[in-house]
């Protein structure tokens, strides 16, 4: 059972996908997490892997969802990025890869609107 903080991120993140699916972005997993850490949405962009943060926040104040992706978050993500890389790729040669955020700052689920940051870190 998820609790209520879960269930609004899981939200958040169906918005994001339905939004990055409608600019051409081909969904290879979601949530892959480890010990390292956790990829909301693992897309790709052409060629490009694309590994996306998705922050949502009911209240813009502390600086917004963008904002909340920590220095430390990000190399969470980074670390977890390499892994599914080696993971993927092994010795060999690995894709052109960026990393994105998906933030989506008050409202509700029916009026949020998703700030897509290519390339945020």
């Amino acid at each position: 059972m998820r609790s209520p903080t879960q269930r609004l991120g899981a939200a958040a993140e169906d918005l994001a996908l339905a939004y990055l699916r409608a600019q051409g972005l081909e969904l290879l997993a979601r949530n892959v997490a480890s010990r390292v850490g956790e990829i909301d949405l693992l897309m790709r962009d052409g060629r490009e892997w694309v590994f996306i943060e998705v922050r949502s926040r009911a209240n813009p104040g502390f600086g917004g969802a963008a904002a909340s992706v920590t220095a430390a978050k990000q190399r969470r993500i980074r670390l977890q990025a390499q892994l599914i890389l080696q993971q993927q790729f092994g010795a060999g040669a690995w894709p052109a890869c960026r990393f994105d955020v998906c933030a989506l700052d008050g409202g509700t689920r029916e009026t949020q609107r998703v700030e897509w940051i290519r390339a945020a870190f």
